[in-house]
């Protein structure tokens, strides 16, 4: 007889580990499957997805390392500490980064164990449905099929690669590739000036690499405020990043001799970038395929996602949802983590909801850039009236006394209501102020309401609320 679950999650990433567990806190029979090792010394499957094993809390890891050396490097001096020669064990660093991966991924095992959620270990896929309920078929070290009332996609995805150019993670890499090199390679190329290409093209520059950026949009950071990314750009070009906007990506050939670019330029003109390694950038793909979608009736549509009802994420099969990175929307783990607590309260038969447009984005380059809501561009598209107030770090005592004092904080509100309609940032701990300016929209907050909030002093998060203030003409430190 097979195991039988009230709630069947496929995917042990951010959406799908905590979906299994709000789900058992809710009282339902929770299983899990997974089959990705992630390099996994012993070939077990392991927890996380992406995101705690080769995606964001390994390149946290990494770019926190690559700091540490840029702060003794290039800003002790300017705290009065005299250092001599510096350098970075690359072997250690990697070290630790797998360490932290390893602990946090353990930490995943120890709460499904607390919350009694059965690991299946193998590949998920449908092989039909009867009145029990899906049978799920197990590929694993044994094959088994299982039966679930309900079922919660949530595999996530994975890197997109550009046609012709075979990916191996030693000399043209991926997000995987890029968080192993073994030592700091003196030309590094990227293909994407998106997230992972900033943030992992900072980490190897901190480390002494001569980094170019290629990228096919004709602006820097689309999806950003306008004046956000022009400050970046420019920040980021002091610090030495070479970022080229509006290239035609040619030919590109490997060899014993690194990597070979051919590209055009945003005139048109044939350009050629030769470096050690490549790491290719360029977004990613939803993992839809071979989880037999078919056998119940599903298809994905021309992008590979699984089509789903936006407020409750069903798909077309009564009892099967979907989350994450496989169904519309950002691709972020905090979007997908929302998403799994949201399905497992509605099968619990309770009404969540998720407001998307407060859902905050964030990159972890120096500085951080954060935000939420809509930026200038989206409101004037829009032919929404608004008012905008912008404050600097360079006025605020805390962020010169840290000598992290780039960039600024903008708030856009209403201009008949005020209410907040997006909020921007560049500058030291975005991504945690950002979180101030979530709760506020979530709450329909107007900016004069953070405005006349007390914020501790000093601190980086008087900076937003002088740019509240701003957004009335009435910034108090300027």
């Amino acid at each position: 007889m097979s195991k039988a679950f009230d709630v069947l999650v496929i995917g042990g990433g951010p959406g799908g580990y905590i979906a299994a567990i709000r789900a058992a806190q809710l009282g339902f029979n929770v299983a899990c499957a997974e089959s990705n090792a992630y390099d996994d010394p012993k070939g077990e499957p392991r927890l996380g997805g992406t995101c705690l094993n080769v995606g964001c809390i390994p390149s946290k890891a990494l770019l926190a390392s690559s700091e540490e050396l840029e702060k003794i490097e290039h800003h002790a001096a300017d705290h009065g500490i005299k250092v001599g020669s510096v350098s970075m064990d690359t072997k250690k660093m990697i070290s630790r980064k797998d360490e932290i991966v390893t602990k946090m991924t353990g930490g995943i095992q120890y709460l499904f164990k607390k919350n009694k959620i059965t690991l299946l270990k193998g590949h998920a896929s449908f092989a039909g449905k009867d009145a029990s309920g899906y049978q799920i078929q197990i590929d694993g070290k044994e094959k088994e099929t299982v039966t679930a009332k309900n079922v919660i996609i949530a595999t996530g995805s994975k890197a997109r690669h550009l046609p012709g150019v075979v990916v191996d993670n030693q000399l043209i890499c991926d997000n995987e590739g890029a968080l192993k090199f073994d030592v700091a390679p003196k030309k590094l190329g990227v293909i994407g000036a998106g997230v992972i290409g900033l943030e992992l093209g900072s980490v190897w520059r901190r480390l002494g690499a001569e980094v170019t950026i290629l990228e096919a949009m004709p602006s820097f950071l689309g999806a950003c405020d306008p004046g956000i990314a022009k400050e970046a750009q420019k920040l980021f070009a002091k610090q030495g990043l070479n970022i080229q906007t509006g290239v035609k990506i040619g030919e590109v050939k490997a060899d014993k001799k690194g990597v070979s670019i051919q590209y055009a330029d945003n005139t048109g003109k044939a350009q050629k970038l030769d470096c050690e390694r490549l790491i290719v950038s360029v977004g990613r793909v939803p993992n839809t395929d071979k989880l037999g979608l078919d056998k119940i009736g599903l298809k994905v549509d021309e992008r590979g996602f699984i089509p789903i009802d936006d407020h409750t994420c069903a798909t077309a099969a009564s009892g099967v949802y979907a989350v994450g990175d496989v169904v519309r929307g950002p691709m972020l783990a905090h979007k997908a983590e929302d998403e799994g607590v949201l399905v497992a309260e509605i099968i619990a038969g309770q009404k969540p909801h998720i407001d998307y447009n407060c859902i905050p984005w964030v990159i972890y380059t120096d500085p951080e850039i954060a935000w939420v809501g809509k930026n200038e561009q989206q409101l004037k598209d829009e032919g929404r009236a608004y008012k905008a107030g912008q404050f600097p770090f360079a006025a605020n005592g805390r962020a010169l006394g840290m000598g992290r004092s780039d960039g600024f904080v903008k708030v856009l509100a209403d201009a008949k209501t005020d209410e907040i309609l997006g909020v921007h940032i560049i500058g030291p701990n975005a991504s945690d102020l950002i979180a101030e300016a979530a709760v506020a929209m979530e709450f329909k907050a107007a900016a004069e309401d953070i405005a006349r909030i007390c914020h501790p002093h000093p601190s980086l998060s008087e900076v937003v609320r002088e740019a509240a203030l701003a957004a009335d003409q009435r910034a108090l430190n300027m």
